[in-house]
């Protein structure tokens, strides 16, 4: 009945980047900025399934292609 609206955030694109990071011993996937230049990983969201990964492109107006995946 209710929808719970999306709060659009932005982020630094010329300085960071969205990284998923997966663990390799637990399979667990994280999604956040990396910095750059510096290389710290700043962590957002721990994603769980398809419907976390979804809200977290939708509210960072983010798409695949533009995700960096890292192990």
């Amino acid at each position: 009945m209710f929808y719970k609206k999306v709060k659009k955030e932005t982020y630094n694109k010329e300085n960071q980047e969205p990284v998923l990071r997966t663990s390799i011993c637990t399979g667990e996937k994280t999604i956040g900025f990396r910095d750059i230049h510096t290389g710290k990983f700043t962590e957002i969201m721990l994603i769980r399934n398809n419907k976390d990964m979804d809200e977290f492109m939708e509210k960072y107006n983010i798409s695949k292609e533009e995700i960096k995946k890292e192990w």
